[in-house]
């Protein structure tokens, strides 16, 4: 995992893209690296020092040189290229996290109010490093805030026992708002 520049499939593709949309977030955590094997390098050399290494610095450096590589590519794109950021999806986890118990088990979407009016990213390593940037901000966070039953929890085909998904959405749901976002952004 190189952090300090973008992945081989971007570099190498990005030239075919009409629109690119970036998200990144909740898999930037110890377990996931530790389960894909994952080593992290910085100037094409290891990290030495894997115990060390602070994952939220390395979350930040990655997406701050994704985006100044793009924003670099873009005056020179063949195509009109639209790169957007997208900002972290919230989790709704109660009483614990996805292996401790945790659960989404609400029925109505939450009630502390009819609309969202932020105005400001609530996902600030997202909205820092777009900021200045020809990449625009697809900001999903506040409004999926609102949406806690919207999540897969226990209704699932892989559902197993005591383990609620509440990361992921059921489908059609709130990801179809962030592509309208999306479409109107286009």
């Amino acid at each position: 995992m190189h952090l300090d520049h973008p992945p081989a499939f971007m570099r190498r593709y990005l030239h075919r893209f009409d629109v690119l949309v970036l998200n990144t977030g909740h898999h930037w955590n110890r377990g996931k690296l530790k389960a894909n094997r994952w080593v992290m390098y910085i100037n094409g050399e290891p990290l030495e020092d894997k115990g060390l290494v602070d994952l939220h610095a390395a979350k930040n450096l990655t997406v701050r040189s994704v985006a100044r590589w793009l924003d670099q590519q873009l005056p020179s794109h063949p195509r009109n290229l639209k790169v957007f950021f997208r900002t972290i999806s919230p989790r709704h986890y109660r009483d614990g996290d996805w292996n401790t118990g945790g659960n989404c088990n609400n029925t109505t979407p939450m009630t502390r109010g009819s609309k969202v009016s932020k105005d400001e990213s609530s996902d600030v390593v997202i909205a820092s490093a777009v900021e200045g940037t020809r990449i625009k901000l697809l900001d999903v966070t506040a409004l999926s805030e609102l949406r806690d039953e919207a999540h897969i929890s226990n209704y699932s085909a892989k559902t197993t026992n005591n383990v609620s998904d509440c990361l992921h959405w059921c489908l059609p749901g709130v990801p179809d708002t962030w592509n309208e976002l999306l479409a109107a952004q286009i």
